[in-house]
């Protein structure tokens, strides 16, 4: 009886093995599968240089958008105000720029402070008080929309100090634009703090059972008031980071990453490491979907069909998420 137990085992590894893999680089395979046939329905066009320029250059702010928002999800709290913070620090930068004068430096801090003080007001309300937060950050986020209005008075700002675009767009590494490196080395940043540091380890016990994450001695509420904030902060970065991109700010741009970052986070934690949301899945899945995106695009297909695709995405990352989540955590036999 052992040794057909033991038989059955090895006759098993392989294609547990073989599982194990396929979950974690299904996207990556996805990802390509798409590419290639993108690239075979329009031939010349998909693989030239600038196309690929396009994809990889044109979406750091989204990037670094969703890399924020890891940390929140991975303590199991919402953050709904992300793209408003956007919109709000973009427009910070600009106006104080363009209109006022300040320096490009202190107009890039001060959109950083604002998503700085979003953050804490977002981390008072719902660890201080208690409140949810799905309903915190959506009543934020339409507080900052209204604000945006207000100081914008609903026209976009140009005339931005062209240092910026040039440092954002211009100037390219391997035909590339720097903000994608950038946006790369902060993905190494934030991978390194999140799986090689007890603060990522952290994270991710308060996330999984607040409870035994309290019991246990870990000071949940400044955990989770510390992740609140830092995707705050990461969220003004990808406003200035959009400013450069776009030369000024644009009082509705910020809404349009709101459905694609939720997407890219929820089917990167099907990816790489499935059942947790991760840096890499996170990097992957925005790639995907910027393929698909500029593939349908290319093809002239209407805008709506580009939302289906981001909302169809969005839904099936979430089921597949929390089927590789249930997968994770099941006890082996």
């Amino acid at each position: 009886m052992a040794e057909s137990k033991s038989a059955n085992r090895q006759a098993a590894r392989p294609r547990g093995i073989v599982t194990r893999y396929g979950e974690r680089y299904a996207l990556l395979i996805a990802w390509l599968l798409v590419a290639v046939l993108v690239a075979v329905a329009i031939p010349g066009i998909f693989l030239r240089t600038d196309t690929l320029q396009t994809i990889f250059g044109t979406q750091s702010v989204l990037l670094v958008l969703a890399l924020g928002l890891l940390f929140p999800l991975l303590t199991g709290l919402f953050d709904l105000s992300i793209a408003s913070v956007l919109t709000l620090s973009a427009m910070t930068v600009a106006l104080l720029n363009a209109q006022h004068g300040v320096p490009l430096p202190l107009a890039v801090l001060a959109g950083l402070g604002v998503g700085l003080v979003v953050g804490a007001i977002n981390a008072l309300l719902i660890v201080v008080f208690d409140l949810d937060s799905f309903i915190v950050t959506l009543g934020t986020s339409t507080l900052l929309l209204g604000v945006v209005q207000l100081v914008s008075q609903g026209q976009t700002v140009s005339g931005v100090d062209p240092t910026l675009t040039r440092f954002v767009t211009s100037i390219r590494v391997a035909f590339i634009s720097l903000s994608f490196w950038g946006a790369l080395l902060l993905c190494v940043v934030v991978w390194v703090l999140l799986t090689r540091t007890p603060l990522g380890r952290r994270l991710l016990v308060v996330g999984r059972n607040p409870e035994v994450a309290r019991l246990s001695g870990l000071n949940t509420r400044r955990l989770r008031a510390g992740a609140l904030i830092a995707c705050s902060l990461l969220a003004s970065l990808a406003g200035a980071v959009s400013v450069g991109t776009q030369g000024g700010a644009d009082p509705t741009s910020g809404a349009a990453f709101l459905l694609p970052a939720f997407a890219a986070v929820y089917l990167g934690a099907t990816a790489v490491t499935p059942g947790r949301f991760n840096v890499w899945g996170t990097f992957t899945a925005v790639y995907f979907l910027v393929t698909g995106i500029t593939g349908l695009q290319l093809l002239g297909v209407p805008n709506f069909v580009q939302q289906l695709f981001y909302g169809g995405a969005l839904v099936i990352a979430v089921g597949l998420s929390r089927l590789a989540r249930r997968r994770s955590v099941r006890p082996t036999s």
